[in-house]
């Protein structure tokens, strides 16, 4: 969500508190802040210091997948390992068959930038207004 609420604000090139985003999403500071570091070591985002200080996208909405997010909040949490010790033909089938979900679930993530996200928001946000 803080890397939404920053593509968001990304054409006004100021820098978000990370107070404006709990306020406004209900998410803990403190949560945010190891987030956003997490994104800020792999280059996502740039955090500007100072009482004007905050963290904005080190590039454009269109050049962040949510593909890259998800592998750096998430780390290696969604690769599987297989046990070849205790493999039989019916756990060797259903890993191969998760491992292919997964892959396929990923390459679709990597295909979905955080502009296409925040278009898809406005559609929304038009069609609730006319109902």
């Amino acid at each position: 969500m803080a890397i939404l609420e920053l593509a968001s604000r990304y054409s006004e090139k100021a820098p978000v508190r990370i107070k404006d985003i709990s306020e406004r999403h209900g998410i803990p500071n403190r949560f945010l802040v190891q987030i956003l570091l997490q994104l800020k070591g792999a280059g996502l985002v740039i955090s500007i210091r100072g009482a004007s200080g905050g963290y904005r996208l080190a590039h454009s909405p269109k050049d962040i997948t949510l593909g890259q997010v998800m592998s750096i909040v998430d780390g290696h949490s969604s690769q599987l390992h297989q046990n070849s010790e205790n493999s039989t033909p019916l756990s060797a089938i259903l890993f191969s068959t998760w491992t292919m979900m997964l892959e396929r679930h990923q390459s679709r993530l990597h295909k979905i930038t955080f502009a296409d996200l925040l278009e898809q928001a406005a559609g929304q946000s038009e069609a609730m207004y006319y109902i």
